[in-house]
């Protein structure tokens, strides 16, 4: 953080909540309010062969650690950056026989960072490391006893001649990661990879309609002189004009969600109980539980059986996603939406679930016409549910532009991608890989509309060749994630 954007922002005192954060000075939207590279970060467990340990990209071949022969990194370049932060671990490593745990390993790479550094405020920090909350006096039973379990291996793993830290710290520290770790995803956005400790963005308070977003930005190491060289980092960004004196706040869950289901959430995950505007006055419920009106409108009897069998539906999904079969779910998606269509409104999250999931698994199975048209209706309801400017509706906008493009609707997908560029130059950035990708993707799909326009049989003709050789990728193999939360837990 410069000091230009220490002086923007402020901690203060926040009635109810603890501490929060506030503007010093107006902020529009897409103005990027502050940036923090990592306190410390690792990556998951299940993907440390596969994700740079730096920049947490994913790469198809990465240079393995010699030494410890754990760590993976793009290139030399990332693996000098990495060596402050690796060099302990990789002779704690070593010495252990192998890696502990992504939480183990996040740890000790805190606790090396406070040998190295101590652990008051830092530069750039607006709090230290010690006044970071750790909810460790709210845990259940079951959550102590993995708290206990996480200090022993912790312990296990640490050296003998490093610093030795107290029962007690050391239970903070992993109480500040339970709560504050922040979820990292690779340079497409498609996938959490890691997770980080960002101190200055703990003490942004919650709100379910906020007015700031967090991206994550990977950096940019490709560059011939490492004067232009970026780090790996967390972006502060304003979503609507922010006054001098206005709190600052991230939404920590998806709004896809009733306010008393968002509620429960942030209660079980993050210990506070939500009382935002729009958990107050429910605002926006009454269209996520929508049905159908008129002449048709269903019994409350009939609405609790279809959504009672969208749940039971969800879960056989999850089942067959977790197991890749693929045409099942299209099946399951199908057999679904034909139950909900006369009884759930356009809005319904229930019935939005259905279309997100069957456009991306029938987009990845390459049928691009069924796909095209659940993509537009989820669209749809998503523009009347979520804020004009978050991010997850931008990615989802996105997918459905390029799942029309891939069914030859070039006008239809041309303006999706036009949506979400506009939307995600305010929740990204103009330089992040996702929104340079968008860019290219719009001007492909101006070009292809003009050609369009101009003759549509010698632009189908052309299209054919084209696909041979497309730039537009297919579409990644379905995620089995739901939408992450801003913070990761552990599971």
């Amino acid at each position: 953080m410069t000091k230009g954007e220490m002086e923007s922002v402020e901690v203060f005192t926040s009635e109810g909540k603890g501490r929060g954060l506030k503007a010093r000075k107006e902020f529009l939207p897409g103005d990027v309010i502050f940036a923090e590279p990592a306190y410390a970060a690792v990556v998951f467990d299940s993907l440390t062969h596969v994700v740079c340990h730096t920049c947490f990209k994913r790469q198809e071949r990465l240079h393995r650690c010699g030494q410890c022969k754990f760590a993976y990194y793009c290139d030399r370049t990332c693996q000098r950056a990495a060596w402050l932060n690796h060099k302990n671990e990789c002779s704690a490593i070593k010495k252990h026989g192998k890696a502990p745990t992504e939480n183990i390993r996040l740890a000790a790479r805190i606790m090396w960072k406070i040998e190295r550094e101590g652990s008051g405020l830092g530069e750039g920090c607006l709090v230290s490391i010690d006044d970071l909350q750790n909810h460790v006096d709210s845990l259940g039973e079951e959550e102590k006893k993995e708290l206990r379990a996480d200090v022993e291996s912790f312990l296990e793993f640490w050296p003998p001649q490093s610093q030795q830290f107290g029962m007690q710290y050391i239970s903070h520290i992993f109480g500040v990661i339970n709560c504050n770790g922040f979820t990292l995803s690779d340079q497409r956005g498609l996938q959490a990879v890691g997770v980080g400790i960002f101190p200055n963005l703990c003490q942004a308070n919650h709100d379910c309609w906020p007015n700031c977003t967090v991206i994550f930005n990977n950096g940019n190491h490709e560059a011939v002189r490492s004067m232009f060289h970026t780090q790996m980092r967390i972006e502060l960004r304003a979503l609507s004009k922010i006054s001098p004196g206005d709190e600052l706040t991230v939404s920590y869950v998806d709004f896809l969600n009733v306010s008393e289901e968002r509620q429960k959430q942030l209660k079980k995950q993050y210990y506070f109980d939500c009382t935002c505007e729009h958990c107050k006055k429910h605002i926006k419920d009454d269209l996520m539980l929508a049905v159908k009106e008129g002449e048709s409108k269903p019994s409350a009897e009939t609405v609790k059986e279809v959504i009672q069998f969208s749940k039971d539906t969800l879960e056989k999904i999850n089942k067959a996603r977790m197991e890749g079969l693929y045409h099942e779910v299209v099946k399951l998606c199908r057999e679904c939406l034909k139950k909900q269509e006369p009884v759930l409104g356009d809005t319904n999250i229930y019935l939005l679930r259905i279309l997100s999931i069957a456009s991306e698994v029938l987009s990845y199975l390459q049928m691009f016409e069924e796909a095209a048209d659940y993509a537009k209706r989820m669209v749809d309801g998503y523009l009347k549910i979520y804020h004009p400017n978050n991010a997850q509706l931008g990615m989802a906008v996105m997918r459905a532009g390029v799942t029309h493009w891939h069914a030859g609707l070039i006008e239809a997908g041309h303006g999706l991608i036009c949506k979400a560029y506009a939307i995600l130059l305010i929740t990204h950035g103009p330089s992040h890989p996702i929104t340079k990708d968008l860019e290219v993707m719009r001007v492909q799909t101006e070009m292809e509309l003009r050609m369009f326009q101009q003759n549509e049989y010698m632009y189908y003709k052309m299209r054919e060749a084209a696909l041979k050789n497309q730039k537009i990728q297919v579409m990644p193999e379905p995620s089995n994630e739901a939408s992450p939360s801003l913070f990761h837990k552990k599971e």
